[in-house]
């Protein structure tokens, strides 16, 4: 399926305590890419609350699999979040052991 990453960043950046946000495809043994979000936020947010709340709004293949809160997002020296750096850092979140 193709996942529009705006479209999960935009339900996440609404959500109360999210400050910003970035999805992307990492790894995963049973779905071959799973979704996560990587957000920044105010507040302390709960992953399990967050993802509850985002399977109401999106299709259940959009909702991110894992949210990791994070105190920056890595950006480029025009100021583009740089997702590329994203994937390298969670490429092993699914990783079998």
């Amino acid at each position: 399926f193709n996942v529009y990453p705006k479209e999960i960043e935009e339900a996440l950046d609404a959500m109360p305590g999210v400050t910003e946000s970035a999805v992307i495809g990492v790894p995963h043994p049973d779905f071959g890419e799973a979704v996560v979000a990587v957000i920044t936020t105010s507040a302390a947010p709960v992953e399990a609350e967050l993802i509850a709340s985002l399977a109401t709004r999106l299709a259940k293949f959009k909702v991110p699999k894992r949210i990791i809160i994070a105190e920056e997002l890595p950006r480029n020296a025009m100021g583009k979040v740089q997702k590329a750096d994203l994937r390298k850092r969670h490429a092993g979140l699914f990783a079998v052991k």
